[in-house]
This record gives structure tokens, C-alpha cells and sequence, in this order.
């Protein structure tokens, strides 16, 4: 069993540990208010707030195919007359099959991108919900990318579609027949499973998740690796990645030798202060020695412990280093682009990197994954942690980099895929394994 696996029956013991914080801003610590009990024992959440559940592992969909485990991250797209569509990956490996949505279904005429060597398509890839709004209902669900490997976040566009990535870095010849490493995108409004076209000129390495600027239509990718790079992606057209682009890697121009951003090593990287970012140019983006990083840190980029959710505000993005900071628990960058970004004279006014937050205490918040901003200004973080009993919350964080409960999961699994719906009135989320969807509502904007 690995630390995802999930085992039946609640949390055990909650951290007791308070957060180190000063007293006058514990005095005036932000919040819905405590967390209810909930009686089904799935999320508790504060008084006012609500959820129902939406989609299950194993329910059948309408394409006939069943919806499969380990739901990861998710992205809320909207599809006009307050229906919204949530693509979800799912991070299922070559070994899952019976996990996957093929387990009980012919798939042999399925159009996807891989399959194992008994000819199965890989059971990892995205399934689509449209979800009614104003009914609360599902009108329906389907699979909308298959054969892929452990799609594990991603990220919307603003054309449309989402972004799934895989955090995998199989070749080709151990147990499957293509090189696996990619960014695949899946338009909401296309029914049924898209063509499985890997975009390549994104870069082959472990990678995580993925948001796009609507400025500039620029996309920023993280990698879960201890010395992973943040990357950005220039597309020769808007809106229009598989026709190719420049990738480039993020460096600190008072580091131009390379620096480590997780306050692990001695490096002092002090949270609220601001430092000028500069992009470096990569080659050989495909690396079938999965030696990008490694390159990249050598060329002069920063190194991220554990870069995993990343999601676009206004103007700046936010994303989450799992395993980062002195005690290890987790931090939150921020980037603020140049307003020249990604064009000539962008040196001259550089894009700004800030440590946001970092936690000192597992009351704080523990291994930050997935993210989002809320309607009302705030991060919702979701907490993936790696300990044998876990105790997994949803976190809000304020604009002044204070954090509040917002959730917490009764089950032995993580919370994933946290995105509002456009119009700011439903959180969506996912419990990780068995997988469950679940729409969640309340006062968002009262904070």
C-alpha cells in the first residue's frame, strides 16, 4: 500500500500544535468560525456552509465507461446558463487498470494516447461533469481523456479548455509503448474523448500543474520534484499551444549561479520580500533523460521544493511548494509578471517572485497541493499530507498571508482540485481516494 492508498475510517488524533503567530494577529485571526462535525463523516465544515456529493468511484457514466479512483486536480469551466463543466484528472498509473474506468467495459476501439502490453488503454486521464447550477444536478458525466499516466493537476485556460498533466516520466518499453511525461489539453465543450495530442514543446518532465496568464496567454507550469524548476511556456500562437513555443525556466537575478528557494539549505529567502526574477532559455525540451531540471539548474534557475498547485488571481499567480521551508511543511509563492512579459524590455522592468507564506507549524497548514482564489480575494489551499495518519484540511489564506480552516477531511485521503465556480457561489473539490466529488456551498463572500 502506498501513502495514497486509502484505508477505511476517520482521522485519527488532529495536531495539537498551535501556529506561531503573533498574538495580536491570533487576536484578530480571520475565519468562517469553528468546524462542525459532519454526521456522514466526510467534510467538516463551518455553520452556513454545505455540500452534497456529486460523482462517486465506480458510478457508471453516460458513455457507459465508470468514473475511476484517485481523483486529483480539477478545473471549473464555464459553459453558459449557469452550467459549468469540471474536467477532472485522475491520477491512475499503468498498474491501476482495475481502479480505472475500463475495469468493466470493452475499451478495445477507445482512441488513447497509450496502452500496456496486453493492449488495454492506461486507465489515467480526465473525466468531464456538467453540473447545473442553478438545479444542483449532474446533466452528465463522461471520460474525456484516456491512456495517459497519473494526470495529477493542470489547469484552465481562459479559451476554454484544461490543461492535464502527467507526473510521470515512464519510457517507452516498461510496460508501455510511448514516452509518457506530457501536457495534454482537453476542450469542456467537446463531448465524449478528446484526440490525445501530447504537447510537446511544453517540456517532458514530472509535471504537476499548470496556469495561463489572460494577459499574455503565457502558461506557467510547477514540477513535484524536491529540486524542481517553475517553467513558462511562450506559444508561437495565443491560444493555440500544440502549434508550438519557447520554454523557459525561472532564475533570480541576485542568484545568477542558481538558487534553492526552500529555506532548507541555508539559503534566506525571507517571506514578504521581493526579488526580481529573470527566464532562461531551455533546450532539448523533450529529455528523454528526464535531465530538464538538472540543465535548467546548471543554465541558472531556482529551484522550488515540491512545486505543486498553481492557479492565476489578478494580475499575479500563486503557487504551492509542498515540502518547502525550514520545518518542511509547506510554502506559497507569489509571482507578479513584468508588464512587459515575455517581450523585449521585460529586463528592464523583471517580473518580481515573493515567498508568501511559509509554515512554521502543522496547525499553520501541512503540505499544500492544490489551489485556488476565491470570490472574495482569498487562497482555498488543499493539504496533502505524508504522514501515516493524516489529517487533511481545506486553509484559507488572506491577503495578508493570514490562514484560517476552511475544512477538514474526515477520511484517510487527501483534499484535491479546489476551484469555484465562476460566479464564486460553489467550491468544488475532490476527496482523492475513493474518489468523490463534491460541491460545496455557502457564504464565500462574507470574509
Amino acid at each position: 500500500m502506498d501513502r495514497r492508498t486509502f484505508t477505511a475510517g476517520l482521522a485519527g488524533a488532529a495536531f495539537a500544535a498551535l501556529a506561531r503567530v503573533p498574538a495580536d494577529a491570533a487576536a484578530t485571526a480571520p475565519g468562517y468560525g469553528p468546524l462542525r462535525a459532519d454526521p456522514t463523516g466526510l467534510l467538516d465544515l463551518p455553520d452556513g456552509f454545505h455540500y452534497k456529493v456529486i460523482s462517486r468511484f465506480g458510478d457508471r457514466m453516460d458513455d457507459g465507461f465508470t468514473v475511476g479512483d484517485r481523483a486529483d486536480g480539477m478545473g471549473c469551466i464555464p459553459l453558459g446558463r449557469r452550467r459549468v463543466a469540471l474536467v477532472r484528472n485522475h491520477e491512475l498509473q499503468a498498474r491501476h487498470h482495475g481502479d480505472g474506468p475500463f475495469a468493466r467495459t470493452d475499451a478495445a476501439r477507445v482512441p488513447a494516447y497509450d496502452r500496456d502490453t496486453a493492449g488495454r488503454p492506461l486507465p489515467g486521464g480526465t473525466s468531464t461533469i456538467v453540473y447545473d447550477l442553478a438545479s444542483g444536478k449532474v446533466e452528465r458525466q463522461y471520460l474525456s481523456l484516456a491512456g495517459t499516466i497519473r494526470n495529477c493537476a493542470g489547469g484552465t485556460t481562459p479559451w476554454g479548455s484544461w490543461l492535464s498533466c502527467e507526473e510521470d516520466v515512464t519510457r517507452a518499453g516498461a510496460g508501455v509503448a510511448r514516452d509518457h511525461g506530457w501536457v495534454f489539453e482537453v476542450p469542456a465543450r467537446h463531448r465524449g474523448l478528446v484526440d490525445p495530442v501530447p504537447l510537446k514543446a511544453m517540456g517532458r518532465f514530472n509535471h504537476e500543474a499548470a496556469a495561463v496568464d489572460p494577459r499574455t496567454g503565457i502558461v506557467y507550469l510547477t514540477e513535484d520534484r524536491e529540486d524542481g524548476l517553475l517553467y513558462r511556456f511562450l506559444p508561437d500562437h495565443r491560444g493555440q499551444l500544440a502549434r508550438g513555443g519557447r520554454l523557459q525556466a525561472l532564475g533570480l537575478r541576485d542568484r545568477p549561479e542558481g538558487g534553492d528557494t526552500s529555506n532548507k539549505l541555508g539559503s534566506d529567502v525571507t517571506p514578504g520580500a521581493w526579488k526580481a526574477a529573470c527566464w532562461i532559455d531551455l533546450d532539448g525540451v523533450e529529455a528523454p533523460d528526464d535531465d530538464l531540471r538538472l540543465r535548467g539548474y546548471k543554465a541558472g534557475a531556482a529551484r522550488f521544493a515540491r512545486g505543486e498547485g498553481i492557479h492565476w488571481g489578478i494580475g499575479e499567480g500563486y503557487f504551492c511548494c509542498t515540502s518547502g521551508g525550514a520545518a518542511g511543511l509547506g510554502q506559497v509563492m507569489r509571482y507578479r509578471p513584468s508588464p512587459r512579459e515575455g517581450q523585449p524590455g521585460e529586463v528592464d522592468a523583471p517580473g518580481m517572485l515573493q515567498l508568501f507564506v511559509e509554515s512554521t507549524d502543522p496547525a499553520m497548514f501541512n503540505f499544500g497541493d492544490n489551489l485556488t482564489v476565491g470570490p472574495n480575494g482569498h487562497l482555498i489551499v488543499c493539504e496533502d499530507q505524508y504522514t501515516d495518519v493524516v489529517d487533511n484540511h481545506l486553509r484559507g489564506v488572506t491577503p495578508d498571508g493570514r490562514l484560517y480552516p476552511v475544512g477538514r477531511c474526515r477520511l484517510q485521503t487527501e483534499l484535491a482540485g479546489a476551484c469555484f465556480s465562476p460566479d464564486g457561489s460553489t467550491l468544488f473539490v475532490n476527496l482523492y481516494s475513493p474518489a468523490t466529488t463534491l460541491a460545496i456551498s455557502g457564504p464565500w463572500r462574507r470574509l
